[in-house]
């Protein structure tokens, strides 16, 4: 009986071990990071301006007085830690749901869909009837990513230059945890009222050339538990029952076993 015993705590701590080590195949990013030259970037990348974005138009010209009409005043922003001074920027424009904003002396103006090249284009267009070699700066205050699931800090970020990848996505989030599934992370975009998902591999170099690579403005990545995190989550919870349970068992069997 006793040989008995012993075999079953051999056998548990065996079964432990195993279903608690990671093949490093599951862990590792970009295993065949050698193929990269193979895996061309994605060089399409082309932020467009949505609806329920907001923007800062700023123009300026060699004559400031005949750009002052063209920019909207200044708004102060309150101290949100009460030791900080109120701070001042632009106030911005919201793009309407069909895409337009209202431009001052030049009134509706349709930027849905287009890059911030193409807008600043469109209106430098407009203000070059009114003001000589006018410069137009467009900024995306809104563009926000969200990482989601198994990281170590899921949140919300902002990025101010509108232009972060996934791998950086995943930095500002503290990267993975080891219970990431690293083979299949999703991002979700939403373009123009329609849904989109993507699945990348992070094992392999080729999410490079993913037009998921570049993440666009509110694309919400999730990482999901792997197989092992999955399988584990219930015995987990359950851990101090089944060792209690054990504790007894084993000691009425030794009792027993002595008589």
């Amino acid at each position: 009986m006793r040989s008995y015993i012993k075999f079953s705590f051999v056998l548990l701590s065996i079964t432990l071990l195993a279903t608690s080590c990671v093949s490093k195949k599951k862990v590792l990013y970009l295993q065949d990071i050698e193929q990269i030259a193979d895996n061309p970037a994605n060089t399409n990348y082309n932020i467009k301006i949505r609806a329920n974005d907001l923007l800062t138009i700023n123009v300026s010209a060699l004559n400031a007085e005949a750009v002052v009409p063209f920019n909207l005043p200044l708004v102060t922003l309150p101290s949100q830690t009460g030791i900080v001074q109120n701070s001042q920027q632009l106030q911005t424009y919201l793009v309407s749901v069909d895409g337009t904003i209202e431009f001052p002396l030049v009134g509706t103006v349709n930027l849905l869909g287009l890059t911030r090249t193409d807008a600043t284009e469109k209106i430098k267009g407009l203000v070059s009837k009114y003001v000589k070699d006018p410069i137009i700066n467009i900024r995306i205050l809104n563009f926000k990513v969200s990482v989601l699931g198994e990281v170590q800090r899921p949140g919300t970020f902002t990025i101010n230059d509108e232009r972060i990848t996934i791998l950086e996505a995943l930095g500002l989030a503290g990267d993975m945890t080891i219970f990431g599934d690293r083979k299949n992370v999703k991002i979700i975009r939403e373009v123009d009222g329609v849904k989109s998902y993507g699945e990348l591999d992070f094992t392999s170099s080729a999410i490079i050339s993913s037009p998921f690579y570049y993440l666009q403005q509110n694309d919400v990545v999730i990482v999901s538990p792997n197989q092992a995190q999955i399988q584990s989550s219930s015995f987990n919870r359950n851990t101090s029952v089944f060792i209690s349970i054990a504790g007894i068992i084993i000691s009425v069997i030794s009792v027993l076993t002595r008589n």
